[in-house]
């Protein structure tokens, strides 16, 4: 029977606490549509069962972003957080983990960096700390408070894990971390599943720019501020000013949901260019839309390591994207694709338009980004690093398996 103070948090049975076979508490601020959550699902879903188990904790909300987990009897919790000091929820992860006994609490982000603190209070073993990415309100990691939180924080974090150099930099550097604490593991991509298409790009259900006679760009992620979508939307109606013959051939995709979206298609109406462009809002079906594109982009102002331009790599295409965060460990310019300065719209302009007139040389990026994802980013050779992380971390805390067995 479940303890009162769990009643209305924990749906099933205690069966997390029946196996040795260890269990990994995933903590982040809200399990919905994103590249953080999609790495997290595809971690999930790829180790080996005989070795791991998992369930999700959202501080705030789970969405049916949890249907993309393959095993659906997977723990996912959201705790209903409302804006404000976090250690409100302090008391509740406690009992939570004190419940379910995870030997590894991995939360991410800043946002859910605080959590460690329960996590150590429960005496979970092994506490691992990901930092995937900034935000909007602190693009740079410049922010002193920001700094100043993750190194306060730092006491109860066995282990810390940047997702690409310039985070493992930032968190050795200005924050503080000891270095031989911070490893970095880059994101896999399911080259399996996101596939070049051959010859050439194939039709995208429901997208009207069907014919060899379009040249599409596109972008998929959320519409929101950090991303910055309208910056290329932007860039999009500067290229169709500038070279007005681009109006015959280059067609815009935009794919994602999230507050911009409107003003997305505002600006694109006001400019005249709303018949070319295809906005069509969330997407489940990435690997089909990539495979129907000439070309990604990725304007944002902030990155860890980006998700989509690993699926936009192995699906083929050359990478348009701002020289920001990890992009530049992802994009080799002049070889899988170019940089641009974050925030101008007619930089990218320039690049896009330069791509449209070179379409061999497009081509040649485009094949050169899936070898590159084949080397260095495949699905297994991610999962493989964090399971040896996890191993790591367990023996170095004389955990042993048998100890999670509940009698």
């Amino acid at each position: 029977m479940l303890v009162p103070a769990l009643r209305g948090i924990v749906s099933k049975d205690l069966h997390f606490g029946m196996s040795a076979i260890p269990l990994v508490a995933h903590v982040m601020h809200r399990f919905d549509t994103g590249g953080l959550e999609n790495g997290v699902v595809n971690l999930i879903n790829h180790m080996p069962a005989t070795a791991y188990r998992h369930m999700v904790i959202a501080l705030t909300e789970v969405t049916s972003f949890r249907s993309r987990l393959n095993d659906h009897a997977i723990e996912c919790i959201g705790l209903g957080k409302t804006p404000g000091n976090g250690a409100r929820l302090y008391p509740r992860l406690w009992r939570l983990f004190r419940h379910f006994r995870p030997a590894i609490v991995h939360t991410r982000n800043l946002g859910a960096l605080e959590m460690q603190f329960p996590a150590w209070a429960a005496r979970v073993p092994v506490r691992v700390h990901g930092e995937h990415g900034r935000d909007i309100d602190d693009p740079d990691g410049r922010n002193p408070r920001h700094q100043r939180q993750r190194y306060l924080y730092s006491p109860f974090v066995s282990r810390y894990v940047a997702l690409s150099r310039d985070l493992a930099q930032y968190l050795s550097g200005p924050v503080g971390i000891s270095s031989d604490r911070v490893e970095q593991i880059y994101n896999g991509v399911d080259i399996d599943h996101f596939q070049p298409a051959s010859p050439a790009p194939t039709p995208i259900a429901g997208c009207p720019f069907l014919g060899p006679e379009y040249w599409r760009v596109g972008s998929v992620g959320r519409m929101q501020a950090v991303k910055d979508p309208l910056n290329l939307v932007r860039a999009f109606i500067v290229a169709l000013r500038r070279e007005p013959a681009f109006s015959r051939r280059g067609r815009l995709i935009l794919v994602g949901e999230g507050p911009l979206r409107a003003q997305a298609l505002s600006l694109l109406g006001e400019a005249g260019a709303d018949a070319l462009a295809w906005v069509p809002g969330e997407r489940s079906d990435v690997a089909d839309i990539m495979r129907g594109l000439d070309c990604f982009v990725l304007p944002s102002l902030a990155e860890g390591v980006s998700n989509t331009i690993l699926e936009a790599m192995a699906s083929g295409l050359p990478v348009l994207a701002t020289a920001v965060g990890g992009n530049p460990e992802l994009v080799a310019q002049g070889r899988t694709g170019a940089l641009v300065r974050a925030g101008d719209p007619q930089e990218l302009a320039s690049a896009i338009l330069d791509l449209a007139s070179h379409p061999t040389r497009a081509r040649e990026w485009g094949r050169a980004a899936r070898v590159e994802a084949e080397a260095r980013f495949s699905l297994p050779a991610m999962v493989a690093r964090y399971q040896e992380l996890y191993d790591r971390q367990l023996a170095a805390a004389g955990y042993r398996r048998e100890s999670n067995v509940r009698h």
